[in-house]
């Protein structure tokens, strides 16, 4: 480690923290049942939004109307998200004449876009028109986040509530969650991305000259033919980045995602996107516990994040700043390309360097971000082992903006069970009885992801439409392949790279995963909120666990880390794990 990465990862941890309790504050405002300043300044906006939907505000449904309008809604925004892709060449906002994307890649982008996955098996600026990026991916950026955070938002009602029905309404959590708080975040990120340079705009193309020509040699008939131009790609760029980030959503405009110099032109303009991913994700660890009137609970959460979140970012930078193992007993100087004094600069952008990759890469596996600004089919075997992993501890390491958060209840309700069995009590979180059904649901919510990868990895290995987009064979094709299934199946959308996953096999195998990885699990959520909902408070006593001390931290980390470890690690003994030793071998 240098001290400069050091520094790096220090400012970018101090900051986030600064940011946690202001922001959470503000949320928890937001999404207050009780009046408020913050609603009143947005009062009559947010009323003329029901007006003009027809939504009765006052309406508190039940969690299976809440749940069943969660999904339909989603799923006719999946509908239009694939609709715009299969007919944008007959709409305007085309300048490039862009044809129809093919249905089972629109299927695969409409099913991301929705699922807050932002997969993306396509070149953003050779694929998509101005339109189908505005109103479809752009909306579905700021639709999908509010879900996860409306969905939270009333699991937090089912801890608060008392012999209650209902909690909450889905329309208007969705409205404050978008009018409130990503409207604006977006709009103040946007203007500090375009001061940087980002593109904003909605010319076409242009095509300008080169001031060094090179030349293009044809692979099949080594035919060399003289470059002297460049087109450059355009578009309202900046206004999707910034949500992309803001919404732990992650699609890239451009095909190398912020790795692109009109993604991410600027130093500054790196760390205002790697410090917005997780912004909302911590921040609703206070929400959450403001709301339930503990604060302690939610400090505790955001705790256990960190436990495990700090390490896995000071080993992913290790192991990079170490270099390749396999170039270690060669003649080659590792710290001259670097430029820096040691490290594996394969796969990074030089403006970057290996700390802000590294810190990037772990940051954006840990939330279900998926953007990248280097190459993670580059990083060491261990380097690239650290955001797979973070990946498979279910995106509950500050995770999706909402969805991270209700996983990571999930695991203290799993967490609380085991504690309850030990003492021989019926356990109990935030004053509620922790039984039979809530641990049922809370199973299926971490049980789904881990299926989804482990049985998506064995078909993918096994088919021949799945091997054959490997391009590296052996151990590192394996790799590629659990990565993939890793991030389609924990709706993150980073890519390991090195797989041609654009197919209909990729598609469909990674659609039908992404799906399954949000929908149902969202459910489940509710189920558990109605199911707590309806229960009356119980006093703590000498024989109830205390969730806030720095042994329940303990234990919640344990139980995520022992979860994910049982689950993944022989297929990480086949994949990284192997590779690492073999090519530290000599």
């Amino acid at each position: 480690m240098t001290a400069s990465g050091l520094v790096q990862i220090g400012l970018y941890l101090a900051l986030t923290l600064l940011a946690v309790k202001p922001l959470g504050v503000y949320m928890a405002a937001v999404f207050a049942d009780a009046p408020n300043r913050v609603l009143r300044i947005g009062g009559p906006i947010e009323r003329a939004l029901y007006r003009i939907g027809g939504v009765d505000a006052g309406e508190d449904m039940g969690w299976r109307r809440y749940a069943v309008t969660m999904l339909v809604f989603n799923v006719a925004g999946l509908l239009v998200v694939y609709l715009l892709q299969r007919v944008q060449q007959w709409l305007p906002l085309n300048p490039q004449a862009f044809g129809a994307v093919g249905a089972d890649s629109s299927m695969n982008t409409a099913i991301s876009f929705a699922s807050n996955t932002n997969w993306q098996g396509y070149g953003g600026e050779s694929t998509m028109s101005y339109l189908t990026d505005l109103l479809g991916l752009a909306v579905q950026n700021f639709l999908s986040c509010a879900t996860g955070i409306a969905v939270l938002i009333a699991l937090v009602r089912g801890f608060v509530r008392r012999n209650a029905n209902g909690i909450g309404n889905f329309w208007v959590d969705m409205t404050r969650a978008t009018l409130y708080v990503l409207l604006p975040l977006s709009l103040v990120g946007a203007l500090l991305l375009v001061s940087q340079g980002v593109p904003q705009n909605f010319k076409p193309y242009e095509t300008v000259p080169l001031l060094q020509p090179t030349s293009q040699v044809d692979a099949t008939t080594r035919k060399e033919t003289p470059v002297t131009e460049q087109l450059l790609p355009l578009g309202p760029a900046a206004s999707q980045i910034a949500i992309k980030q803001l919404g732990t959503n992650g699609g890239g405009f451009y095909n190398a995602n912020s790795a692109h110099p009109y993604e991410n032109p600027t130093p500054l303009s790196n760390f205002i996107e790697v410090f917005s991913i997780l912004l909302i994700p911590f921040a609703l660890c206070f929400t959450f516990g403001a709301m339930v009137g503990d604060r302690r609970q939610g400090w505790a959460l955001l705790a256990t994040m960190f436990a495990i979140f700090v390490p896995l970012i000071l080993v992913c930078t290790a192991a990079e700043q170490h270099g390749n193992p396999a170039l270690h007993g060669l003649a080659i100087d590792q710290a001259a390309s670097a430029l820096q004094s040691g490290g594996n600069m394969e796969g990074k952008e030089v403006r970057f360097g290996i700390a802000s990759s590294s810190l990037w890469a772990a940051v954006t596996t840990a939330a279900s971000n998926g953007s990248v600004n280097a190459m993670h089919d580059s990083f060491t075997p261990i380097g690239g082992l650290v955001p797979m992993w973070l990946m498979q501890l279910g995106e509950v390491i500050g995770g999706g903006a909402g969805s991270g958060l209700y996983g990571m209840i999930a695991f203290a309700v799993v967490a609380v069970f085991i504690a309850g069995l030990m003492v021989g009590r019926t356990p109990e979180y935030l004053g509620k009885k922790i039984e039979a059904y809530e641990m049922k649901m809370a199973s299926l919510v971490v049980l789904i992801p881990c299926a989804l990868v482990v049985v998506g990895t064995a078909v993918a290995v096994l088919a021949p439409a799945g091997v054959a987009g490997i391009a590296n064979p052996g151990i590192h094709g394996f790799s590629e392949i659990l990565y993939a299934l890793s991030s389609a199946s924990n709706n993150n959308g980073s890519a390991f790279a090195g797989l041609s996953a654009n197919t209909p096999f990729w598609n469909t195998l990674l659609g039908i995963c992404m799906f399954f990885a949000r929908f149902p699990l969202a459910i489940g959520m509710l189920a558990i909120a109605g199911s707590l909902a309806a229960k009356k408070h119980v006093p703590p006593s000498a024989g109830t666990l205390p969730t806030h001390t720095p042994l329940f931290v303990v234990l919640l980390a344990s139980t995520v880390i022992v979860i994910g470890a049982l689950t993944f690690l022989p297929a990480l003994a086949l994949g990284p794990i192997a590779e690492q030793l073999m090519s530290a071998s000599p």
